[in-house]
Formats: structure tokens, C-alpha cells, sequence
């Protein structure tokens, strides 16, 4: 057994694949982006078929990058962007509608309808998630109303829904397995989380056919087995979870309590609270963190739709900067007696607010405001924004305390500054990982356990390591008021008040 481990990242703006070695060291990576639709005000598509060419191409150069042939892969992990939806032909495997994007907005009126008929708690009681277009269930519901044929091809049997990690395992096994895993499925707003089944009462409201839907499994299982036609070789894939359920794993969050965040395109905060399945106060989402041997471990996460988007808005919409890397020094320059805050709503507000129809806004500019104070401004909005769903995860759940130490991932974590500045904001440590890839590791990981190379959950969560820790330096009156400033812009900016 050769030991090698190929895990895919299929995300928002590109896909990366990535080999690891039978010691969890990453020895070959590829990434490729891909094309961003944006047909009307809101709207945000992807194209299926590009995304699974960009999978075949970036493990092909993967693997060769590690200096093996896909012949020498053990076993494959999935991890992906999670509720953007796909529908395809299930003899074809053509697609026949572009993917809609988790940021896509086009469904918030039907939200809203389906809010005033009251059957928000009923959807919140079964799947912990709030009705908001974020979700699949309701760009599904979409495409069935809006394609013509398409609701009875799919009430035939005819048509296949699924997550992109669905949408990826039906091509790389050629149309034999239609699967998905419970991460995934928990975020469609058809699945009831503690049933852990798609719900007949919820697939009535959103006139969904059940014969659309994939399988649902454990986080590693057995998905089938690539095909040689279809990917170059047999290998099994034996691991599937959803982009930020994936980052729990990679950060070692196995233990209740214990909390991660990860900052790339949004920021997505998860907190494992075990056994124990919390229902939020704070309109906090109520997840699946992973299922593994059939039992299931849920968290609580809130969800930021714009993080280092907001950074991707500095440098390509205003022109501030050059490349990414540049905010982190130029954050440092800003004066530190103006206080500029970005509320960046730019497709609506997540957790804890809610809001779909909320817009971004800058406040507190003077004449001398520049490039520094906009850098600055964007970078703590994720701070604040993180201050938020930290604060309603305490008061929805004793296991959250002051004590709580944020395990952080993503592309952002790379910032000293920011680092800092969000520790100072939340008053409580911040850990970064010798590793900062963990949503792709542990997708590995999810594989390489269940092919029985790499170590069990104790095992690998010894092998996490840190590589710094950010204590809290801000005094505690200045954080007091720069919270009380980005509260009362936030307030500014909302369109559903109270």
C-alpha cells in the first residue's frame, strides 16, 4: 500500500487538489480558478461542467507534482463550497440548469413568503437552520419552478440533485453513486438533523421529489469508486464533508467546546457541542459537525458572508491595493485616532442578523481618510463580525465561556495584524495551525482514517500542532468603545430592525 492520499477542495472561486504523504505531509498541489456568473442583481451561478474540469485537472497536476501517478492514490477526500446547488440528468450526467451559488440572493422574496405563512420554526425545528436563501432547498425549489420540464423529469426519476460534493462523485464514478454525507445534507433545509433523513413535511412545502435526492452517509464511508474512463484510474473515496464541517476535522475540534473559524471568501465559526444538539436564541444555525460510525456531533455556527471578499473589494473594485498581501501593512499605517467602520452587507448580512436586503456601508470617514483607514476598516469588520457570533454562541450555550480558544484556518490567518486585532476584539486567544490548510486536511484526513493509514481521532487530534498563539493586548475600554461604534453602524445598515 503506497499511502498516498488525494484530497480534493472544491471551492467558491477555485478548486484545489492536494497529495499527502502516509505522515499527513502535503507533497503535491494544484489550484485552478474558475468563472463567476452574475445574471441579474444578487444572483451568483457557477458552471458545473467547468468545475468538474478544474477537479480533473488540478489532480492530474497534483499527482504529478508529487512525483506518483494516480495509480499510487490509497484513497480520495472531498471537501466543498456546501450549499450550492446542482441538478443534472441522471443517465447523461449533463447538467441542466448552471449551479447556484450558497451566495446567490434570488430566492429571499420566497423566504419571506414562506416566513409570513409561519413555517419558519417548523423548518428550524427539523433542520436548525433559519429560512434564508443561503440554503439549497430554496434554489432548488427555484429550479423546479423556473425550468421548463424540469419539475416532471425530476418527479420521474430522471433528474439527480445533490451538493457539489454529490455533483463530483457521480462524475468521478461515472453515474454509479449518487451520494452524499450528512455535513451536506444538513445544509439543504430539506434534512432533519436529528432524524438524520431528508423530511417528507419539508419536501411537501418546497414541492421537492424525493427521487432527486442523493444517499446520505457518514463522513467517511465508502462513496464508490472512481472510474478509469471517467478519472484515469479506480481509486475509493472515503471521505466527503462539507468546506467548514472539513476545517472541524483539520482543526482537531473533537471535543465540545472546542471552536474554529475559518477566513476565506466568508467567515464561518463552528462550535462542537457534542451530543448535544442546541437550539439557538441568537439566530445561530444548528449544524451537523461531522457522523462518524453513526453517531452524529453537532455545532453551533454562525456564518459571515463576506470576509476576505471584503479584501478582494479593496484591491479589485477600488484599486487600493495590489495584491492581498499588501493590507496587512497597509492596515498597520492608518491613523490610529480615526475610527472608519465597513458594515460589509454586500449580498445582505448573516448571522446573527439575517438580513437579506441589508447593503455595506462605510462610516466614520473625514477628509484624511485613505487608503490605510479602508484597509484597517475591512480587516476589522471580520474581527467584529466574529466578536458577534461569539457572543450569541455564549449566551446560547454554557459550553462556550471567556475561557474559549478560536482554532483559526483560511487564507486571512495569514495576517499577524489581523490576528491580532481579532484577539483583541474577542478578548480571548487565537491559535494558529502549523498547518493552515485544515478544511483540505481534513478531508484527508476523513479518507486516510477510513483506508486505515492514517491515525484514529485521538491520534490525529495529538498530531495537530500550534504555530502561534495571539493573546488579547487591547485595553479593555477601548475595545468597549470600538464594539459600541461597530454596533450602532451595524444598526444603520439593517433592514429587518429589531
Amino acid at each position: 500500500m503506497s499511502g498516498y492520499i488525494l484530497a480534493i477542495d472544491q471551492g467558491t472561486t477555485s478548486t484545489r487538489s492536494m497529495v499527502f504523504d502516509q505522515d499527513m505531509r502535503i507533497v503535491g498541489v494544484a489550484q485552478q480558478e474558475f468563472t463567476q456568473f452574475f445574471p441579474d442583481s444578487g444572483w451568483v451561478e457557477h458552471e458545473a461542467e467547468e468545475i468538474w474540469h478544474s477537479v480533473l485537472s488540478t489532480t492530474r497536476m497534483a499527482v504529478a507534482k508529487a512525483g506518483i501517478t494516480l495509480r499510487d492514490v490509497t484513497a480520495i477526500g472531498i471537501t466543498n463550497q456546501r450549499e450550492t446547488a446542482v441538478v443534472w440528468d441522471r443517465k447523461t450526467g449533463e447538467p441542466l440548469h448552471r449551479a447556484i451559488v450558497w451566495q446567490d440572493r434570488r430566492t429571499a422574496r420566497f423566504c419571506e413568503e414562506l416566513k409570513a405563512k409561519g413555517l419558519e420554526p417548523l423548518f428550524t425545528e427539523k433542520t436548525g437552520l433559519l429560512l434564508d436563501p443561503y440554503f439549497s432547498g430554496t434554489k432548488l425549489a427555484w429550479m423546479l419552478n423556473s425550468v421548463p420540464g424540469l419539475r416532471a423529469r425530476a418527479e420521474k426519476g430522471e433528474v439527480c440533485f445533490g451538493t457539489v460534493d454529490s455533483w463530483l462523485i457521480f462524475k468521478m464514478t461515472a453515474g454509479r453513486v449518487h451520494a452524499t454525507d450528512a455535513t451536506n445534507a444538513s445544509r439543504t433545509l430539506i434534512y432533519d438533523i436529528g432524524e438524520n433523513r431528508f423530511d417528507d413535511a419539508l419536501l411537501d412545502i418546497l414541492s421537492i421529489p424525493r427521487a432527486m435526492l442523493p444517499e446520505v452517509k457518514d463522513c467517511a464511508d465508502d462513496f464508490g469508486v472512481t472510474d478509469q474512463e471517467a478519472f484515469g484510474a479506480e481509486i475509493p473515496i472515503l471521505g466527503v464533508a462539507g468546506d467548514q464541517q472539513a476545517a472541524v476535522i483539520g482543526n482537531a475540534c473533537f471535543e465540545p467546546g472546542m471552536m474554529k473559524s475559518t477566513y476565506g471568501t466568508g467567515c464561518f465559526a463552528l462550535l462542537n457541542t457534542g451530543t448535544d444538539r442546541v437550539s439557538s436564541s441568537n439566530r445561530l444555525l444548528t449544524t451537523i459537525a461531522y457522523r462518524l460510525n453513526g453517531e452524529t456531533t453537532y455545532a453551533l455556527e454562525g456564518s459571515i458572508f463576506v470576509a476576505g471578499a471584503a479584501v478582494q473589494w479593496l484591491r479589485d473594485s477600488l484599486g487600493f491595493i495590489g495584491s492581498s498581501a499588501e493590507t496587512d501593512g497597509l492596515a498597520a499605517k492608518a491613523d490610529p485616532h480615526q475610527r472608519v467602520y465597513l458594515v460589509p452587507a454586500f449580498t445582505g448580512l448573516g448571522a446573527p442578523y439575517w438580513d437579506a436586503e441589508a447593503r455595506g456601508a462605510m462610516f466614520g470617514m473625514t477628509r484624511n481618510t485613505g487608503p490605510a483607514e479602508f484597509a484597517r476598516a475591512v480587516l476589522e469588520s471580520v474581527a467584529y463580525q466574529t466578536y458577534d457570533l461569539l457572543e450569541a454562541m455564549k449566551k446560547d450555550w454554557d459550553g462556550a465561556s471567556e475561557k474559549t480558544v478560536l482554532r483559526v484556518d483560511g487564507g486571512m490567518v495569514a495576517s499577524n495584524w489581523t490576528m491580532q486585532r481579532l484577539a483583541d476584539i474577542l478578548a480571548s486567544p487565537v491559535d494558529r495551525p502549523q498547518i493552515l490548510e485544515t478544511t483540505v486536511l481534513g478531508a484527508a484526513w476523513l479518507a486516510g482514517s477510513r483506508a486505515g493509514i492514517w491515525p484514529d481521532q485521538k491520534g490525529f487530534a495529538e498530531h495537530w500542532k500550534r504555530d502561534r498563539r495571539f493573546e488579547p493586548e487591547m485595553a479593555d475600554k477601548e475595545r468597549q468603545e470600538a464594539i459600541a461604534g461597530w454596533r450602532d453602524c451595524v444598526s444603520r445598515c439593517l433592514t429587518q430592525r429589531g
